[in-house]
Parts: structure tokens; sequence; C-alpha cells
């Protein structure tokens, strides 16, 4: 089967951090502050004890593996970005599932997409039980460092190609989750495509 395009509405949230800095000049002598006393001496130290060089970080492992075991689906992750239409790519082979590599790292606040198909002309692929997952089923995320991430279904639900919901599955979020997605529903034979996506909606267990 033939991916059907899933696009990404444009546009993302920014956080801009103003600080305001006052620059240094002549006072007039009674307008100046009076003399630090000698025993309370300005102490640099004191001040930037608790700041963190951004050279000590880390940034969040990508991932490299999903295990779901209630539906035996066990995947290593391939990286996934979009094509030259703007859609998002589809994984190949049909038994290895992707991972949207511009998106969420699984674990940061934000929602964290894998993709895969459901199948082939040859028969199911790696996604071919996804509809199957129900609320309380767990999702485990391999990382590059050795670390797994275990997330919980909070609902597996089926939406009409054309009304994708965009925002529920690419959009920032507050705390860590995935959505697991993949196609569904009716085959259509004349576009050779299915018309509905099946979304898994899960968070991070804690």
């Amino acid at each position: 089967m033939t991916w059907g395009r899933l696009r990404l509405a444009a546009g993302a949230a920014a956080l801009v951090l103003l600080v305001g800095c006052s620059g240094s000049g002549a006072q007039d002598p009674e307008l100046s502050p009076p003399a630090r006393s000698q025993d309370h001496p300005a102490n640099g130290v004191d001040a930037a004890r608790g700041f963190r060089s951004a050279r000590g970080y880390r940034a969040t492992p990508v991932p490299v593996r999903v295990d779901i075991p209630r539906i035996g689906v066990s995947s290593a992750l391939i990286e996934l970005g979009r094509d030259a239409n703007g859609a998002v790519e589809v994984p190949e082979p049909f038994g290895v599932a992707g991972w949207y590599a511009p998106g969420t790292r699984p674990g940061d606040p934000g929602s964290a997409v894998i993709l895969g198909h459901v199948d082939s002309k040859r028969g199911p692929a790696v996604f071919y039980r996804l509809r199957e997952l129900r609320r309380g089923d767990e999702v485990r995320v391999g990382r590059a460092d050795g670390s797994v991430l275990r997330f919980v279904v909070e609902r597996t639900e089926q939406f009409d190609k054309q009304r994708f919901p965009t925002d529920d599955v690419y959009y920032p979020t507050l705390t860590p989750e995935l959505r697991l997605v993949t196609c569904g529903g009716l085959f259509d034979h004349s576009i050779g495509h299915y018309r509905s996506n099946i979304i898994v909606f899960a968070a991070l267990r804690t």
C-alpha cells in the first residue's frame, strides 16, 4: 500500500526572553549610592555560583527502537523528515517504524511522533495491529544511550485523512508525550490508499 500524505500546518510557538541591562556612566556625586561597607565586599564568586555553562549541555538521546508488547511490535527506528512536497516522509521498508526527527525527541516536553505502515501488498506491516491498543497499554522507546522510556496509552482513535488532527499530533505539549500513526479504515482501491489514520495517544510514565 502507499502511505497517504500527512501534511503539517505551518507555525510553531516561540518564547522570547528579554533581559534589560543598564549602562555605566558619570554620576553626580550627590546622587551616587553610598560606598559599600568594608564588612560586605562585592563577591563575584557568589553571584556566579549557580551558573551552568552551555558547554556542558547534553542533548536528549535520539530514539533507536520501539517495542509494544501488547501487539508484538519490536522494531528499529529510522529517522524521517519531509519530502519535496512538504509531506512527512514514510518509513521504508514496511516492517520498520520511523521517528519524525524534525519534531520532539521522546522524553522531551512535546509530542514525539512515530509512524509505521499498516500493511503492504505482501501482507501485514509493522503497525498492522496498532488499532488494538487500549488505555493502559505500554509503549517502550529505546534510546541511543541505552536508556528506555515507557509511555502509557491514553486512547486510540481513527480519523478521516481529510480531517487529520494536526494540532493534537504535532503541536507542543507541556509534558513528554508520544503519538503512533498508521493507516486504517476502508481501503480505497481507486486511489490505492486507506481513507483514514489510526492514531495512538500516549504519555510518559512517571
